[in-house]
């Protein structure tokens, strides 16, 4: 120390203040070479973007869903890759481990806790798997390959394409990529008669921590059971699944109907509970209980009862007479066509809308907080008035009941990691969204799921209380940026996953003992 002076001493400062700008570009610069060395196509370097470039920021922004996390203060990567052959996510991973980045995989961007695109761990990675959305349907044989880029829409419409009488049980989302929909199960209108969409993948294409691509055969029962259902970004990088079509009728109808409070809402809610997950499997129907806002009338809170039946209007109305005539369903609430016409229905587009709108990948993006419930028993319809009490305190929210019953009971908890199938009515989506910027505005809407969540504690599943893994909740527990050791990653595991948590501990410990492949809640191998 005696030898410094006060000439060396700023000098010594000004390296220490930019050493972290020099080892930023001495990543970039060795990850990229690496890049290059690794992947079997040398215009590598025409997918990644680095902070350097100018689009790096649209880039980054283009499938960002949820604008709470799009602020200045939010983690942004080093490096966004856009492979449009595999070799380049072999060569992304296998780079990534070298040069000690995390990386973070996203396929549409719908991560409700943005963990498609964020990440606490710095300096991390995005391979962004847009451009990796090629799909393969025979009709015929009822299958279809599709690539984990592709939206629903795009899958929905290739079927469509191919046979109007097949289709395949996913989300109503148009815009949501299969990678992450598919990975946590992935449920919609068919669930009643199919199952989720993880029920019906046959195969799948997976680029392990090694960089190997492997098919069913190759990776082994216990990791296809795994990556159907057990969240994303925690086995290794699924870029393509095998699906099985399902048959359906060539007419379906879809209806909707709604009460205002003053038209007795809370007693056909509470109804509803008892009837839905009887129902024939042919038959699905959501409950939204919603504020919305009139000019002329005010704040007006309402329930609204949405669904699909797997044939004509005449047997869902003589059906619905029998098992719900407190609904009060009628023929004008009703509309006859095709499978496809109903997916495009329930994605909000107009009735006159072709099939086009389907592979328009844009969305309506805000900054929204969800939380999700199941519940075995119904709930009193005074517990039905506090909730919408609570609706009244902010500016837009939903609470939307997701009926159970039919094929989810029939299949088996342990049959993928998604375990909650008999015993659940009905599910429960707590939605809140909002336009304005800033911490104050965001904490407070959070603050209003919190609120919520807590007020319904004794109404829900219990010992876990149950949640979905695709409505990604941070609030019921974490990881710490190294990866949780399992007794800290149960406490939220067994939320999502039961008793299949341990089962997928243990897969996690054979493909990826060294936890790479990690993120805020992902599965921790043991010993980590």
């Amino acid at each position: 120390m005696d030898s410094l002076t006060s000439s060396t001493i700023p000098f010594l400062l000004s390296l220490i203040l930019l050493f972290p700008c020099l080892k930023s570009a001495h990543t970039h610069e060795d990850f990229l070479q690496c890049l290059t060395h690794h992947s079997e196509n040398s215009s590598i370097s025409q997918v990644v973007y680095t902070t350097n470039n100018s689009s790096y920021s649209s880039v980054l922004q283009s499938t960002l869903q949820n604008l709470r996390f799009n602020s200045t203060d939010t983690p942004k990567p080093l490096i966004i890759i856009t492979p449009n052959e595999i070799s380049q996510i072999q060569a992304a991973i296998i780079c990534s481990s070298k040069h000690g980045l995390q990386i973070r995989v996203r396929s549409g961007g719908h991560d409700f806790e943005g963990l498609s695109y964020v990440s606490n761990t710095l300096p991390f990675v995005i391979i962004d798997l847009t451009n990796l959305r090629a799909i393969s349907v025979d009709a015929a044989n009822r299958n279809a390959w599709v690539q984990a880029g592709a939206t629903l829409g795009e899958v929905y419409y290739k079927i469509a394409d191919k046979s109007r009488t097949v289709a395949f049980p996913a989300g109503v989302c148009p815009t949501v990529g299969v990678g992450g929909h598919f990975s946590g199960g992935g449920y919609g209108t068919l669930m009643r008669k199919y199952g989720l969409a993880a029920d019906n993948i046959i195969d799948a294409q997976v680029i392990d921590v090694h960089g190997r691509i492997l098919h069913r055969a190759s990776m082994g029962e216990d990791l296809f059971w795994a990556i159907r259902g057990g969240g994303g970004n925690t086995f290794g990088v699924v870029v393509a699944w095998k699906i099985k079509l399902v048959q359906v009728p060539p007419t379906v109808t879809v209806f909707v109907t709604g009460r205002s409070l003053e038209q007795n809402a809370t007693n056909v809610v509470h109804r509803w509970q008892y009837v839905a997950s009887k129902l024939p499997e042919e038959l699905f129907m959501l409950t939204i209980l919603s504020k919305a806002n009139s000019s002329q009338a005010g704040t007006i809170l309402a329930a609204g009862w949405t669904g699909l039946y797997l044939g004509r209007i005449d047997k869902l109305l003589q059906l619905m007479e029998e098992s719900f005539p407190e609904l009060g369903l009628k023929k004008e609430h009703c509309t006859e066509g095709s499978w496809i016409e109903s997916a495009m229905y329930f994605a909000g587009f107009p009735r006159n809308a072709t099939m086009d709108v389907l592979l328009d990948r844009s969305y309506q993006k805000s900054n929204f907080k969800a939380k999700s419930d199941y519940v075995k028993e119904p709930i009193p319809e005074t517990v039905l008035q506090g909730m919408w009490d609570r609706l009244k305190e902010v500016e837009s929210a939903d609470i939307i009941l997701v009926p159970y019953g039919g094929r989810m009971s029939q299949i088996s908890e342990s049959s993928t990691p998604f375990p909650h199938r008999a015993g659940n009515l009905y599910k429960i989506l707590y939605y809140v969204n909002w336009s304005e910027d800033g911490i104050e505005a965001t904490q407070k809407h959070i603050d209003w799921s919190r609120k919520i969540y807590t007020y319904m504690t004794p109404y829900v599943s219990k010992n876990p209380r149950e949640a979905y893994v695709n409505y990604r909740d941070l609030d019921i527990g974490t990881n710490n940026q190294d990866g949780s050791r399992y007794e800290e990653a149960k406490s939220w595991g067994e939320k999502y996953f039961r008793n299949n948590f341990d089962r997928l501990v243990l897969v996690k410990t054979k493909v990826d003992p060294g936890n790479f492949f990690r993120n805020e809640q992902s599965i921790p191998p043991l010993a980590w």
